[in-house]
């Protein structure tokens, strides 16, 4: 499924079910030792979707152990993203010469919390929303423009090692061609000699999974 919003050169795994796991090298199973079970379980599985989709790569299974602010430490010269939420898990990755980095979010689709789009979006946003829900009914906008805003950060961060807020992007939805496109608000990250100043994503959406992935790739490519 999820390889339906990637490009042709990255590749991707997935896994589906209630009760998603995977094995862990020893140096991983430290990291999670203390962790709920729950955590471990999910911890696990979006390694094991990482080293299948590293494997079309030819790349060998080796630990891929959390840096910092817990993002994954991919091989030298891979770009990469892992996302899971209940039932699900995904992990993408890529040649850094094909894709500089990789953004996924996967989310149950459904509404979001009440009071949870306010924080999460711009004013200018939620009017965009609600002009897709009157053309559009039926699809959770809101739980779409906050998928997008995780892909969208998990993407920022490996170029920059800096926070990105919620209201530091502003995100507009396409659904003619299910693609969305952030515009940064705040310094953008220098690719080659010229600032990325949009990121560029596509999406899906069905009664059961919500999904977006942003790839940038290298100048001139």
């Amino acid at each position: 499924m999820i390889e339906k919003i990637l490009p042709a050169q990255v590749s991707c795994a997935e896994s589906f079910g209630s009760d998603l796991a995977g094995e862990l090298f020893p140096e991983e199973e430290a990291m999670v030792a203390r962790a709920v079970d729950k955590r471990r379980r999910e911890f696990a599985a979006g390694r094991d979707c990482a080293r299948r989709a590293l494997s079309a790569l030819g790349v060998k299974p080796a630990p891929l152990l959390p840096g910092y602010r817990g993002a994954p430490q991919w091989p030298d010269g891979i770009a990469g993203s892992i996302t899971h939420c209940p039932g699900y898990c995904a992990a993408a990755v890529a040649s850094t010469s094909d894709v500089l980095t990789i953004g996924l979010d996967a989310e149950p689709s459904g509404a979001l919390p009440g009071g949870v789009l306010e924080l999460v979006s711009l004013p200018a946003e939620r009017a965009r929303l609600r002009d897709l829900a009157a053309e559009i009914p039926g699809t959770h906008w809101d739980r779409l423009l906050f998928c997008a805003k995780e892909a969208v950060y998990k993407a920022w961060f490996p170029l920059t090692k800096r926070w990105l807020g919620f209201e530091d992007a502003d995100i507009t939805i396409s659904p003619r061609d299910l693609t969305f496109t952030a515009r940064l608000l705040v310094p953008a990250p220098v690719v080659g000699d010229l600032p990325v100043a949009v990121f560029a994503g596509r999406w899906l959406a069905d009664d059961n999974l919500t999904m977006t992935a942003v790839t940038v790739a290298p100048q001139g490519r």
